[in-house]
């Protein structure tokens, strides 16, 4: 395989290397390892609400801070310190000091918002001369990240290991992995300018100023209706069909289904109108959240986990493009502000559970209320998308970019 064929793909698998260790472990490693903690019982569910806040809000923290990231910093030293930092934070969470695992899980959040920004960047920018749309195969790295994470932790679960024990585990593997895509970031092959996320032509026309806080209503409810279910999903199972023999492929479905779905938006139609794609990528998830509250058989946890991560990162890959379009001259601080948003909804949802569990009496009633706001909620999102077609209509033959 020639050097010219060659490099596209080992920047996409670094990228999206990188994206699995920011997301699926900095972020999503804390679902799969939650049961055996409970198991443990190292913390409860009102712990553990805290403790995904605070990754949440650490998420948020380190969406803003990359905006705010000097120009002259280049992108790989960033990439590296935010692996870097993933693996010791992860491994940190072994230490049996429950007082600073808040602490940590901010932390590791940070250092996820800014890896998934910083990594993109890098990878969109070198694969923007490339041909097709091999530059979204990197968005396969969070799905895939979830889907390792929990086959490795329904491995270790089933092999008796503790919370400690996994926690150092999910550290050693990611070390693994940075080490193997430490030097490829190392490589810099052109000049790469902060968020610069391909071309975007500047819109025609005057744009209406009410279409973008709508779009951030709408983008910020997707982020509150997915992340019960990312949060608890394992948790969920348990209490629904204890000791089913399916309990441990759920959380790895929906990553599978979410790397599926990266794929699938990769070969959509572009002159289709964005909006219309994300209406049925939320009730899609909507569909999939409720139907984990009315189906609780083990049957019915894996078609609820498949429907809620397919349109997992098909639905940011959907939101960033219609961005490039309705605000293309300056679609980069737009994009920092829909991920910002995306994060208050995500940071909204474990309080809302711990609050609805207080006042219900029973765990399962508890998230069966959850759920169903939650899917009452990706609805509402996919009419605000609804709304905005009506009131802001596509130009006809406009033509839409792709996030090569």
């Amino acid at each position: 395989m020639s050097h010219r064929i060659k490099k596209p793909l080992v920047i996409v698998l670094a990228g999206s290397a990188s994206l699995a260790i920011a997301m699926g472990v900095g972020r999503f490693a804390f679902t799969p390892i939650l049961p055996i903690m409970l198991h443990d019982g190292v913390l409860d569910l009102q712990v553990a609400g805290k403790l995904a806040t605070a990754n949440y809000i650490g998420y948020l923290i380190g969406a803003l801070a990359a905006m705010m990231v000097p120009k002259k910093w280049g992108h790989t030293p960033v990439i590296r310190v935010a692996l870097a930092m993933t693996v010791i934070l992860t491994a940190l969470m072994a230490l049996p000091v429950p007082s600073i695992w808040t602490a940590l899980r901010f932390l590791a959040g940070v250092a996820s918002a800014v890896g998934f920004v910083f990594t993109s960047g890098w990878c969109l920018a070198e694969l923007s001369e490339t041909s097709g749309s091999i530059g979204s195969a990197i968005y396969t790295g969070p799905g895939a990240g979830i889907a390792l994470s929990g086959v490795a932790a329904s491995i270790m679960g089933a092999a008796g290991f503790s919370a400690q024990s996994s926690w150092v585990m999910f550290a050693a593997m990611s070390a693994i992995v940075s080490a193997i895509i430490w030097g490829i970031f190392g490589d810099k092959i052109k000049t790469i300018e902060p968020y610069n996320l391909g071309s975007a032509r500047v819109s025609s026309g005057r744009v209406p100023r009410a279409e973008m806080p709508l779009f951030a209503v709408a983008y910020g409810l997707a982020g509150f209706g997915y992340i019960i279910t990312a949060t608890y999903l394992p948790v969920i199972a348990k209490n629904a069909v204890p000791g089913s023999p399916l309990l441990t492929v759920f959380w790895p479905l929906f990553g599978l289904f979410a790397v599926a779905g990266s794929l699938l938006a990769a070969r959509v139609r572009k002159s289709t109108d964005a909006r219309l794609y994300l209406i049925g990528s939320y009730l899609v998830q909507a569909a999939g959240v409720a139907l984990s509250v009315v189906w609780q058989g083990a049957l019915g946890f894996a078609v609820s986990s498949a429907l809620v991560g397919l349109p997992f990162t098909a639905i940011s890959f959907f939101a960033m493009n219609e961005v490039r379009r309705i605000r293309s001259a300056h679609h980069a601080q737009y994009m920092g502000l829909l991920t910002a948003v995306f994060a208050i909804g995500q940071i909204m949802g474990p309080p809302a559970v711990g609050s609805i569990l207080s006042h219900e009496s029973s765990v399962e009633a508890g998230f069966a209320l959850a759920l169903g706001i939650a899917s009452i909620t990706l609805v509402v999102g996919a009419g605000i998308f609804v709304l905005m077609i009506i009131l802001f209509p596509a130009e006809g033959n406009r033509r839409r970019h792709e996030i090569h």
